[in-house]
């Protein structure tokens, strides 16, 4: 198991030199952040963002990402589009996409309505992503897109879009032991393939070792912020701030 980095300092000797996370003396347990922050084992009781941001939160499947966007924002369970949840933040989901084409799927005549997942899973992608792009380019608020963000092509494709649009992008990792994710896709009733997964797993072990080295994945959002279940169960909020 990797060591964890010393988390960033809530409050900054020299503001010259690193920001104060601190939004309020009175809170301090809320921060903005603002580069590559681990909280892993940490309690931090809310995240706020700039009302433009672009957040994406990452994670090996069955790391809890969903259990976290329905808690904090209301993600429904059963959504088939792009859902605006609370504070106004647009909300897209690759489940949304595949629990949209399940419908049209399952309408179809025998046996079309059986055709297997994995034959059609490509148009989900491009469907998501498609949604993704729509979302950054006509929607004026904060938008939360749920992504695995092991694959290197979908982090760029995300940045370039973002910066097109003119937000900042921010990145939520949660890191969960493999164990735990796998008990999490069997409560979820959902599980993904053994070697998808242990790919997933692979490519999410080497931007851990990057950020325990102090390097942002890349493309390098604007922040990075690394928690583990202990801290994102703790989290009560995600909030977005005025301005850009």
């Amino acid at each position: 198991m990797n060591p964890p980095l010393d988390p960033a300092p809530l409050l900054a000797a020299d503001p010259q030199v690193l920001p104060p996370l601190l939004i309020d003396a009175r809170e301090p347990l809320v921060m903005t952040p603002h580069a590559l922050h681990d909280l892993r084992g940490e309690q931090v009781r809310e995240l706020r963002y700039p009302a433009g941001a672009v957040v994406v939160v990452g994670g090996i499947p069955g790391a809890g990402k969903s259990t976290a966007l329905r808690r904090l924002f209301g993600l429904a369970a059963d959504a088939i589009e792009p859902a605006f949840g609370r504070s106004g933040t647009l909300l897209v989901d690759s489940q949304q996409s595949r629990k949209w084409w399940e419908r049209r799927f399952g309408a179809l005549p025998a046996p079309l309505n059986a055709i297997p997942y994995p034959l059609w899973r490509p148009i989900v992608h491009v469907t998501h992503y498609r949604r993704i792009r729509a979302a950054l380019r006509n929607t004026r608020g904060p938008v939360i897109i749920h992504d695995c963000g092991t694959r290197g092509w979908v982090r760029r494709l995300i940045a370039f879009w973002a910066a097109r649009a003119g937000r900042p992008l921010h990145l939520i990792m949660i890191d969960t032991p493999a164990e735990m994710a796998l008990a999490g896709q069997v409560t979820r009733g959902r599980q993904v393939k053994p070697l998808s997964f242990r790919l997933h797993c692979r490519r999410w072990q080497r931007l851990i070792e990057e950020v325990d080295a102090g390097t942002k994945p890349r493309p390098a959002p604007t922040s990075v912020v690394v928690m583990d279940r202990t801290s994102i169960s703790g989290l009560r909020a995600v909030s977005f701030t005025p301005g850009r």
